[in-house]
């Protein structure tokens, strides 16, 4: 058997898959929430966080991955894993801009605990604003 049909045969069965999908515990938890909308970041951007994006992707999901929040060996790995995942329809982002965009209103309630948790003293400040407006 070869070296890549090997790969493939034992993928999932290892206990610690590079793939998070591959982690039958990780793809259940997934699917039970039920949700359509996936943030993904990794320690590897090309691998840790790619891998499970473009397979939501596959599976009808909309794939965000936060790019700030994922690291990478060198910065070409870093360019191609963008490069491919943007083509499968992963959607990068920044974690800060997916954040507020779950916000979506700056005047909720939680809109100041939340720019504060990603110290942003700018949007903390905007925050404080829409909560001002809101009274």
């Amino acid at each position: 058997m070869n070296l890549w049909r090997r790969a493939q045969a034992s993928r999932s069965s290892t206990g610690h898959p590079s793939h998070a999908f591959d982690d039958i515990r990780v793809a259940r938890a997934i699917e039970a929430t039920s949700r359509k909308k996936l943030i993904f970041a990794g320690i590897s951007l090309e691998v840790c966080a790619a891998f499970p994006a473009v397979t939501a992707v596959g599976k009808g999901l909309d794939a965000y991955v936060a790019v700030d929040a994922s690291g990478t060996f060198s910065e070409t790995k870093r360019q191609v894993g963008l490069l491919r995942m943007v083509q499968a329809g992963v959607i990068v982002s920044d974690y800060a801009t997916l954040m507020v965009e779950i916000l979506k209103d700056n005047a909720r309630t939680e809109a100041g605990e939340l720019y504060a948790a990603m110290d942003m003293g700018w949007a903390k400040l905007v925050g404080q604003i829409a909560q001002s407006y809101g009274k």
